[in-house]
């Protein structure tokens, strides 16, 4: 009998994590009618009844955890109608963001402020209009907050491993280990309703494990809240559910299996959310544009597109790989494909195999791109902002 290595076996339980339930994606048929319609500038068309069924999912694996939609995600108003139709929360960073959510209908109590550096102007702002909870990662936040709102309900950031993260966001924000005790001792000392703890485990992550040691450490910092005298009563489990590019991921179902089992000890008075963004819109949504042109420099091939870095593109600059189709059936060739700005930054990646055969005028479909696309967009050297298009 065979016995395996350590190694190998280890290998094969972290694979058995990932694609193990199918993901939706939107029909690609209906860019095709779209297409039909004519085509004036890039566009992403966007199906909502993906997005409903991404939420029903993501509530169905974690019955005791609240969404609460990113809303820089997408912040189309008929993405956030949508959420708004099947009970999500919000998070913001910005009181535009705020304004806009509010126009909706959406009460302030439900908005939950997680930029953990906020201006003071800002801050005045989204008291006067009824926000409630805030996040913090530093006492100078604390005393900033407190002195502008002093019965606001804080949460407090701490930092937790990004490690098997697409981005990992430790570093700006996140309270360290060290720190946390004299922010909750500072908290205790004022007076202020230090009440939440929350963290980031990166964006696209691919490890639910750091789910796990987020909630422990949290759990960690609840006792030595109680032990100051406070009342927490609020975790936040952030974003970072991760949506299929060109990678393997675990699943929302996979991810719950560890979220619910490091939760279920936690007291029913311990209100129980999550910040996901790119988890809810991303599978919803195709972005389209177009080949302006191409060209042969020094033995190799240059594609260049009428949306890159500055039209809606840009998390390629940061290591994304999005799955690139074309109509194209040609053999793979490395191509070098850039925007169509005259800034040398807006190059979005090299060596990408596609069909040889690509020429100007040919469509170009980016599957999974709802999220962080016209978000980002802006109109750069007078280039116009996608379109969106939801069905």
């Amino acid at each position: 009998m065979k016995v395996r290595s350590a190694t190998v076996q280890k290998r094969i339980e972290s694979e058995v994590i990932f694609d193990t339930h199918p993901e939706i994606s939107l029909d690609l048929s209906r860019v095709e009618e779209a297409l039909k319609k004519g085509y004036s500038r890039p566009f992403l068309l966007v199906d909502s009844n993906i997005i409903r069924n991404k939420i029903r999912r993501f509530k169905a694996a974690m019955p005791r955890v609240h969404p609460h939609y990113a809303a820089k995600a997408n912040p189309d108003p008929r993405v956030l109608r949508t959420l708004i139709e099947e009970g999500a929360g919000f998070e913001i960073a910005s009181i535009a963001e705020l304004d806009l959510l509010l126009s909706m209908g959406v009460p302030a109590a439900e908005i939950y402020y997680s930029n953990p550096m906020k201006s003071r102007a800002y801050l005045e702002y989204a008291a006067a209009k009824g926000v409630e909870w805030y996040v913090l990662d530093s006492i100078e936040e604390l005393h900033k907050i407190v002195s502008i709102k002093s019965d606001a309900k804080l949460y407090l950031r701490i930092d937790t491993p990004n490690i098997g993260s697409d981005w990992p966001l430790a570093g700006k924000f996140g309270t360290h280990l060290a720190d946390i005790k004299e922010i909750i001792d500072e908290a205790a000392h004022i007076g202020a309703d230090l009440a939440g703890v929350t963290f980031h485990v990166g964006s696209q992550c691919r490890n639910p494990q750091n789910w796990r040691v987020g909630i422990e450490r949290a759990k960690n910092v609840f006792a030595d809240m109680r032990q100051a005298g406070l009342r927490p009563r609020l975790l936040n489990i952030g974003g970072g559910y991760p949506v299929r590019h060109v990678k393997p991921i675990p699943s929302i179902e996979v991810i719950a299996e560890v979220v619910n089992a490091a939760i279920a000890d936690l007291p029913a008075d311990i209100r129980v959310m999550a910040e996901p963004g790119r988890y809810l819109v991303s599978d919803s949504a195709c972005f389209v544009c177009r080949v302006v042109g191409t060209a042969t420099r020094n033995g190799k091939r240059w594609m260049y597109w009428d949306a890159g870095i500055f039209g809606g593109i840009i998390e390629v600059s940061e290591g994304l790989r999005y799955e690139i189709l074309t109509n194209r059936q040609g053999n793979k060739i490395p191509w070098s494909i850039a925007g169509p700005t005259c800034d040398s930054v807006d190059v979005l990646m090299h060596d990408e195999p596609l069909p040889d055969d690509i020429q100007e005028g040919d469509f170009i479909f980016i599957p999974n791109a709802g999220a962080y696309t016209t978000a980002y967009a802006s109109n750069f050297n007078g280039f116009p902002l996608p379109d969106v298009i939801v069905l």
